[in-house]
């Protein structure tokens, strides 16, 4: 029954967001909901800045990018999540469930990644702006998407490797919806303190990083900001940062919260709120945070739906 030499299970059971039948189905339509919206809203995003080239420029190129990691990481999660509410036992195989771990890593850290990159944008734009064709230029753009998503990659692989080599006894029921760091590590019959450090520095450096990188960029952009002599000047840069500054709240504030907490202080199953939160509801809020608030993404709304309905 071994998946490999170093598992004695082959399989994992999900215990879910809770075990009350009652609450099943309710949960399975709420979360449905949550994904058909989290879906339309990026891939809409994903579409509309594709078809509109005044919005093929590095800010909108980023956020491209981030409605494509929004769109992947809870795809690698909720179709497996709404299968539970609705199957009599939730389980994922132990390679289906180490794959979940990896795609489900790689796109979180990607995202903390890319919302630093979108801060060094602003910052660029607001406090260098007749430099920031040349500055921003599309290899300059490229090789910030190449290191976002080799952090992402080095993160993952950091993980999965991490709980790769332990061993997994008779136990195999996971107190999660999905198959994250913490209750694969408490459910090991031979993890130690190394493994838990090896997860703090991990998750410290691809949280701590963007962190500093974006403190950086903003309180560079704050200062900028006081020495515009009109209001309506400070007024707009600030309106360019708003959209910006609500989902790295969001973002950073749940995950956090989540994983640089000892265990101590946040038991396992209000852990899983957190997780719910950054996983299912931040991926679904980004593409409205950003099309309700943005006026260039509305008129190329306004552009595509009048080509739509004259064509």
């Amino acid at each position: 029954m071994a998946a490999d030499n170093t598992s004695s299970v082959s399989e994992f059971i999900l215990e879910g967001l809770t075990d009350q039948h009652g609450l099943q189905l309710p949960l399975f339509f709420l979360f449905l909901g949550f994904y058909m919206v989290t879906v339309s809203g990026n891939l809409g995003l994903i579409t509309l800045i594709g078809l509109n080239s005044h919005l093929h420029i590095p800010m909108y190129v980023f956020l491209f990018n981030l409605s494509f990691i929004d769109f992947s990481y809870s795809s690698a999660i909720i179709p497996k999540m709404l299968m539970g509410f609705v199957s009599e036992k939730n389980i994922i195989s132990y390679t289906g469930c180490m794959t979940q771990l990896f795609f489900f890593c790689f796109f979180v850290i990607s995202e903390s990644f890319i919302l630093s990159a979108m801060a060094y944008d602003r910052y660029v734009a607001i406090c260098k702006p007749l430099l920031y064709t040349a500055t921003m230029s599309p290899q300059v753009c490229l090789l910030l998407l190449l290191a976002v998503y080799g952090m992402g990659a080095l993160g993952a692989l950091a993980h999965t490797g991490n709980i790769v080599f332990l061993t997994f006894c008779a136990d195999n029921l996971v107190n999660h919806y999905m198959c994250d760091i913490l209750p694969l590590l408490e459910l090991s019959c031979n993890s130690s303190y190394m493994n838990l450090l090896v997860v703090f520095i991990v998750v410290a450096v691809d949280i701590g990083v963007p962190i500093v990188a974006i403190f950086l960029s903003y309180g560079f952009i704050l200062s900028s900001i006081f020495h515009i002599s009109s209001t309506e000047g400070r007024s707009k840069a600030f309106s360019t940062c708003s959209s910006h500054l609500i989902a790295i709240s969001l973002f950073f504030g749940s995950g956090t919260f989540a994983y640089l907490k000892p265990p101590s202080i946040i038991p396992l199953d209000q852990g899983k709120v957190c997780t719910l939160f950054y996983t299912i509801v931040v991926p679904m809020l980004n593409p409205l945070i950003y099309s309700l608030r943005n006026k260039d993404v509305k008129l190329a709304m306004k552009k595509t739906l009048g080509r739509i309905t004259f064509s």
